[in-house]
């Protein structure tokens, strides 16, 4: 008797989750061992009250949109599971014939994939995970699915905003860039720099302890150089003593919600060096946005969807696709399953190889090793300052 796959949603949405989406739907279609393709309707919290969509009879049309579509299809949610709840979801998937679970999101929903496969207890519903996150902080994998769009957006956003910048140089602008405790995400806007050299001047990511005294002697000896100054700072920001320099506003379970860090910034800029700042924070713009969808991070979506259901559909469990990258001159990776307790709640944090002590703050090397996961280049621009050349 065949039987049931259910396909979760857990934490924020990314431009390609639902690329993902895509490739598990579709690898469970083409195996013919599937009765009912299920999505649970709005997270976690779904699976315990049976709220599921039948992805199956998705028309086709609808389902050929799914890769390009920002957002998460069948939602999701920042559900925070109890010990009782992964019981209660053990005897759910009992109840609706669920052979097949996988359960997509970053090192968080990891955790809670391990926890339900360990209430679960035998091999009666293969548990697999599917990589998903924009701060690319999950353990192990080279990259993650959703990282390479928002890494896109920031960059290329950073790069328009640093040629307005240079066209009226009059103030220090700060862009702020998500992720709480890594700072890859803030690191990519390192790809915004041209031929022009006309920013980002200086990267500031939460690994790096913040000095509130060298930013603004920094920031002066921009500002006097340039006029026009761009600085991309990570919304997780600490200081020596690894506290925020601006204290969350918000706290629920892991999910820590910080106060405007590129306001505080520009008000130290206004206020001690008396100069006019502005503060830019794009949010969830920096991860909605399918205009500036990565090719490459769309494909590896598609990709690490089919991987985890076919890994499951073969009666593999406990285990979470991701990409080993080859060596060699050309971009290239292979599929790796990793055991999901490598994964569950080990948050990964910007390489120290990847951070510099000089004024831009991180290394070249971190660009050649992000510059491929945007699929692309950004657009080229004319130089700022052309009549003048």
């Amino acid at each position: 008797m065949k039987g049931n796959m259910l396909i979760v949603h857990g934490g924020a949405p990314t431009a390609v989750i639902n690329a993902s989406l895509y490739g598990a739907i579709k690898a469970a279609k083409d195996s013919g061992m599937v009765a009912h393709i299920y999505g649970a309707a709005g997270g976690s919290g779904a699976i315990i009250d049976g709220k599921f969509s039948d992805l199956g009879n998705l028309p086709s049309e609808m389902l050929e949109m799914l890769p390009f579509t920002p957002g998460s299809a069948i939602g999701t949610s920042r559900t925070q599971l109890k010990e009782n709840d992964y019981q209660r979801i053990a005897a759910a998937l009992k109840e609706y014939n669920i052979h097949w679970l996988l359960f997509t999101g970053g090192n968080g929903s990891m955790d809670a994939c391990g926890k339900i496969a360990a209430a679960v207890g035998n091999d009666s519903v293969a548990v697999v995970g599917i990589p998903k996150t924009i701060d690319n902080d999950i353990a192990v994998t080279d990259h993650a699915p959703g990282f390479g769009s928002a890494a896109r957006y920031l960059a290329a956003s950073v790069r328009e905003l640093c040629y307005d910048v240079a066209s009226l140089p009059i103030h220090v602008s700060v862009i702020e860039a998500m992720g709480r405790n890594a700072g890859w995400l803030t690191a990519a806007s390192v790809l915004a720099m041209d031929e022009s050299a006309c920013g980002p001047h200086m990267i500031l990511v939460p690994e790096k302890p913040f000095s509130e005294e060298e930013f603004l002697d920094t920031v002066s000896s921009l500002s006097k150089k340039f006029g026009g100054v761009v600085v991309v700072a990570s919304e997780g920001l600490k200081d020596k003593s690894g506290t925020p320099i601006v204290p969350p506003i918000f706290t629920v379970g892991r999910s820590v919600y910080y106060g405007d860090v590129s306001a505080h910034l520009c008000n130290l800029i206004i206020q001690k060096l008396g100069i006019k700042a502005r503060s830019e924070k794009p949010g969830i713009l920096g991860r909605a946005s399918a205009l500036y969808q990565s090719s490459l991070d769309r494909e590896e979506a598609i990709l690490a969807g089919k991987t985890a259901a076919e890994a499951a559909l073969a009666g593999k469990s406990r285990v979470m696709p991701g990409f080993r990258r080859l060596a060699g001159t050309e971009y290239r990776v292979e599929t790796i399953l990793i055991p999901v307790e490598d994964v569950m709640l080990h948050e990964r944090t910007l390489e120290s190889q990847y951070m510099s002590s000089d004024i831009i703050g991180i290394d070249p090397s971190f660009a050649q090793w992000c510059r491929p996961l945007i699929g692309g280049k950004l657009p080229a621009f004319a130089p700022p300052g052309l009549l003048q050349r």
